[in-house]
């Protein structure tokens, strides 16, 4: 499995809840279904009596994903992902409008947070969670502070000019982030196209809009983190308004080498897997892409440090955490209306 397939299978943490009925939704949205990045697209609109040619607005839909794919995947072969990737130290490379959007709000988020790291793939590679198989031992401790020597923020560049990075073999990867864009750029052409009341999900990830028929608000449901492999139960259903909503946590991806479980979730600070009791944290943001990388990096940082950090930037976020007595939530104040 890659990289990117990793990163969006933890993803599915979210799901529509209640719509197209026929006995209770009797206007039915134009429903367009998809592939892109590695995974699934879903949009739903609805059109208000507005004649809509479905393939023309799917074909449309696809050649916003396809270039967003062709600028990000790291499995398109001259992507520019891949051709920064392929640089060497302080070489500038010019990027489009659409690379620039994301890896600044991921140098935005990276610097931030200290958790979230577009750079950080080597070592989830080292750790067995990347393309090649998982390891046969632990990384020694030389390894891990090698690796976290030659990644970081901190060592891209990015200016008028394009983009640079200072370390040789710096590489980026936006599976934190990409996904959410995505999304963006859909809900971006929807409303060119005069559409206010919509729903566009990528892997599990989602960004809704206005509301359904007869008014009725969006509800999304949250999955509960504890259910038996393979199953899907609802643990919370919310009305998120006009928002994009990711959800990230450590109950999906996984192994265990020598009686101990390590997850896919790994902190930059210490190059460490996670070991904390947060298992699932939803975020609500305007941009999907945001509430992508931020549901990622609060997830690293464990209950007590994410919950200050909701607090601290007024986030909208959603925990559920373990304990002896079973799983704990907490709502930020900023996402207790949407529940």
């Amino acid at each position: 499995m890659n990289r990117m397939s990793t990163v969006l299978t933890v993803s599915l943490g979210l799901f529509l809840v209640g719509c197209d009925n026929a006995s209770h939704e009797p206007v039915k949205p134009l429903t367009l279904h998809g592939q892109t990045m590695g995974t699934t697209y879903n949009v739903k609109v609805f059109t208000q009596g507005k004649q809509v040619e479905g393939s023309e607005l799917q074909q449309k839909i696809d050649d916003a994903l396809i270039a967003v794919n062709a600028s990000m995947s790291p499995w398109v072969e001259n992507s520019e992902i891949n051709l920064f990737n392929g640089l060497n130290a302080n070489e500038v490379m010019e990027i489009s409008d659409d690379f620039r959007v994301v890896i600044a709000e991921s140098i935005r988020l990276g610097r931030s947070t200290k958790t979230l790291d577009v750079t950080m793939g080597p070592l989830i590679d080292l750790w067995g969670f990347g393309p090649d198989k998982r390891p046969t031992k632990r990384p020694e401790q030389t390894q891990l502070d090698d690796m976290r020597a030659h990644i970081g923020v901190d060592k891209l560049v990015l200016n008028e000019q394009g983009l640079a990075k200072t370390q040789n073999g710096l590489e980026l990867s936006f599976s934190a982030t990409a996904k959410g864009y995505g999304i963006d750029k859909v809900a971006l052409l929807l409303e060119q196209q005069g559409f206010r009341n919509y729903m566009v999900e990528i892997g599990g990830e989602l960004r809704v809009a206005g509301t359904k028929a007869n008014n009725k608000p969006w509800v999304i449901a949250i999955e509960q983190p504890d259910a038996p492999m393979g199953q899907r139960q609802i643990h919370k259903a919310i009305k998120p308004g006009n928002n994009g909503i990711a959800t990230s946590g450590d109950y999906r991806i996984f192994y265990e080498m020598d009686g101990e479980t390590f997850t896919h979730l790994i902190d930059p600070m210490t190059g460490m897997p996670v070991k904390h009791e947060l298992v699932s944290v939803t975020v609500l943001h305007p941009s999907a892409m945001t509430a992508d990388g931020l549901a990622t990096a609060l997830t690293v940082m464990g209950t007590e440090r994410a919950k200050a950090y909701a607090q601290q930037h007024d986030l909208a976020v959603y925990l559920i955490s373990k304990s002896d007595d079973g799983l704990v939530t907490y709502a930020s104040k900023r996402f207790k209306p949407y529940l």
